[in-house]
């Protein structure tokens, strides 16, 4: 079984315009794949970091000197470029969402498909769990999550229904949950559904929004002039923080001028439509079919 096979490998690793004796960030290393082709484009003084909170990225980490391993999550970015001494990067990758890795091992909780203790930490190591999230959230905040990260009409309903199920029991496991989905999930795309309930919960698990935010805001100072902040996103809640971003330099996405009307942003977009991937490499990973790669790059006067 692969770990993970890279969307928009060749687009993304374009877009960080790579100069062989640069210093490169993968945000998110996973299976190695952006990784091996940034170290093939780098030379002998060329340097990369790669993050990765999942403790099974580990046995991908090629033996490399130009390789530096953080074994943690991308919020900690500056944090960890203090503590290796390093200063201006020249390229940041982030291919964001979750790993083909971990959505087929069954006891990880990624995926509907498979029976398995409702977990889905990306970092089992630390955070709360799936289940405890269904469990313990008030009927407000489960409906939010469900409207705001699985972006479902019936939000309300679902989060009534799941409290109502929790009063009897505790849901503890894939199976508890398909219960009580069972009467909302539609006869045309049950899995579109599944996956959307299965990608709110996880998106508030790990909190993925939280850091993505804190992670895009230390780009900005991270990455020399020049300097290219490239990011794969896979689902419409992270593509607009991330356009947002790259158009005007904040997550909110207001717009500052200066006083002759020009826009003050430190970025400057490389790609003004978003990327998308190519009907051939949907036929060959049909798991690429939600990508969007977004690049901007770090003006000289920002």
């Amino acid at each position: 079984m692969g770990y993970h096979k890279p969307a928009l490998l060749h687009e993304s690793i374009e877009g960080l315009n790579i100069r062989p004796e640069g210093t490169y960030i993968d945000l998110t290393f996973g299976g190695g794949g952006h990784s091996l082709e940034v170290l093939r484009k780098l030379g002998k003084k060329g340097r990369l970091v790669a993050f990765d909170q999942d403790e099974d990225a580990l046995a991908n980490v090629p033996k490399d000197k130009r390789l530096i391993f953080v074994g943690a999550n991308f919020r900690y970015l500056k944090h960890y470029l203090r503590y290796h001494a390093i200063g201006k990067v020249d390229g940041i990758l982030a291919d964001l969402g979750i790993s083909s890795h971990q959505i087929d091992i069954p006891e990880r909780g990624f995926s509907f498909k498979s029976e398995a203790a409702l977990d889905m930490r990306m970092d089992a190591r630390a955070g709360t769990t799936a289940s405890r999230i269904l469990n313990e959230s008030s009927l407000d905040r489960l409906t939010w999550i469900f409207r705001t990260y699985g972006e479902l009409s019936n939000a309300r309903a679902l989060a009534r229904a799941i409290e109502q199920a929790r009063a009897e029991k505790d849901l503890l496991s894939t199976g508890d949950l398909e219960q009580v989905l069972k009467r909302f999930i539609p006869r045309t795309g049950p899995s579109k559904f599944l996956a959307k309930v299965y990608q709110a919960l996880r998106i508030e698990v790990n909190q993925e929004m939280e850091a993505l935010g804190e992670m895009l805001e230390q780009t900005t100072d991270a990455l020399a002039e020049g300097g290219r902040l490239v990011v794969i996103s896979y689902h419409s809640v992270e593509d607009l923080l991330v356009k947002n971003f790259m158009r005007s330099g904040n997550l909110e996405g207001d717009i500052e001028k200066d006083f002759y009307g020009k826009m003050l942003t430190p970025w400057t977009l490389v790609n003004r439509s978003v990327i998308t991937p190519s009907a051939e490499e949907l036929e060959e990973n049909n798991r690429a079919r939600s990508a969007r790669l977004r690049i901007a790059e770090r003006k000289s006067n920002g």
